[in-house]
């Protein structure tokens, strides 16, 4: 995410660790975008309309390709921040459309497994996929009602980066059974974290 501050003071996400990791091909790959002149927003609305072309392989039932899909995109994802950085133009416009557009692309690519499974009368993945969807958003809302508090809320087992692996993973191996019934409990386990850390940081209030 772009114009986070105090990141620091909580343990390092995957995430985190990506993006320093991946430093050296995101950042030679930002210079050559920044001389074309585009910015960070819109590679982070291109983002978006990428993974709606992974739901649509998706839902078509192309997993593997899917889910080499799901690892470029996930790349794309951490370049808008980088271009902001190398060329200057964080905001705090930026930082929320890369939010809000972060939420709305794990949403899609949830979707184009739903009309999947739809289709072929999965009803146990349906359901995995339902919670997985609801985890995510608690552990977003978790994050964000904790920063309008004044709290840094970056804890968890499973962060979007986390969430984004394990679904590529599957997709590549074929194991999206395993990886649902993880997903599904993982992220309202992650949740759970955010909740007992707020209440950890705000119990003095009582």
């Amino acid at each position: 995410m772009r114009g986070r501050k105090g990141e620091s003071e909580q343990p390092a996400t995957l995430t985190d660790w990506a993006r320093k990791w991946g430093a050296g091909i995101l950042e030679p790959l930002a210079r050559l975008i920044a001389r074309t002149g585009i910015s960070p927003n819109a590679v982070t609305v291109t983002g978006l309309v990428l993974n709606a072309g992974v739901a649509w392989v998706l839902a078509r039932g192309h997993m593997r390709v899917g889910g080499l899909l799901v690892a470029l995109a996930g790349l794309l994802d951490a370049l808008d921040g980088t271009l902001a950085r190398l060329t200057g133009q964080k905001s705090r416009f930026g930082a929320f459309l890369d939010s809000f557009v972060d939420r709305l692309c794990e949403a899609t690519l949830y979707l184009g497994l739903l009309i999947f499974y739809t289709r072929h009368g999965a009803r146990r993945e349906i359901v995995l996929i339902y919670a997985t969807i609801v985890g995510s958003l608690l552990i977003s809302y978790a994050r964000a009602r904790a920063e309008g508090l004044g709290l840094e809320c970056k804890v968890g087992l499973l962060t979007r980066m986390e969430r984004a692996a394990i679904l590529a993973l599957a997709l590549l191996l074929d194991r999206m059974s395993i990886a649902l019934w993880a997903l599904a409990v993982l992220t309202n386990f992650t949740a759970l974290q955010r909740v007992y850390h707020v209440w950890r940081a705000t119990k003095g209030d009582l």
